[in-house]
């Protein structure tokens, strides 16, 4: 006669369930990381993004050559970019000291003056309503307001007429980079005109008209 042993199962279940329980513990922390992986890159995205879309541009434009500023934030040019979305504002500005152009704007705006170095390309507010834009260098209690983007010192000279007086600038929110109407004397011919309309041979940098569309060259 044989004898059987009686079995007892309930540490096998207790181990089928630990093991399940395990299997479970593993996807909950696969589908945890995987999901703070994505929140993780949706965070650095969304900033980046953001951070593109709070950086300010204005231009300057002297005679037949526009250049964009990146501004930098603070309230001088939160207030300067509201008084550009109601029009451009021309300014008359003259050289001095050898390294500027400066002159009033015509209104005033927030200070938050410090000891600033300012350097070739900086746009910078003084005395709370004038403007000056540097072709050179000098350090003075001023407002900065932003840097003219991608012209060496020797194009910035050039560019705000460095020397001269009663230079006419122009202060705006656009490029002008818009088409324009179509002129069938000069249309697809390739050439390159002022806005005027005078053909240019040797662009500098600035703003022209080809194909009857404004480019920036």
């Amino acid at each position: 006669m044989v004898n059987f042993q009686p079995i007892c199962v309930m540490p096998i279940l207790d181990n089928v369930c630990n093991f399940a329980a395990t299997i479970q513990i593993e996807q909950m922390r696969q589908i945890l990381s995987f999901l703070a992986t994505m929140l993780l890159f949706f965070c650095s995205t969304h900033g980046k993004i953001m951070a593109q879309n709070m950086q300010q541009n204005m231009y300057i434009t002297i005679g037949e050559q526009t250049e964009s500023v990146t501004l930098v934030e603070n309230t001088a040019t939160k207030a300067l970019m509201e008084r550009l979305k109601q029009a451009p504002v021309t300014v008359k500005l003259n050289s001095s000291g050898g390294f500027e152009i400066w002159g009033s704007l015509g209104f005033s705006l927030p200070t938050s003056n410090q000891q600033i170095n300012a350097q070739p390309g900086d746009v910078i507010l003084y005395n709370g309503s004038n403007i000056c834009i540097f072709y050179g260098t000098n350090s003075w209690s001023y407002t900065r307001l932003g840097k003219i983007d991608g012209l060496n010192e020797s194009e910035l000279h050039s560019f705000l007429r460095a020397g001269e007086s009663n230079i006419s600038v122009t202060l705006s929110l656009s490029s002008g980079e818009t088409s324009l109407t179509p002129n069938p004397s000069t249309e697809g011919d390739g050439n390159i005109y002022s806005l005027s309309g005078q053909r240019v041979v040797k662009p500098s940098h600035g703003i022209y008209i080809k194909n009857n569309k404004k480019v920036k060259l």
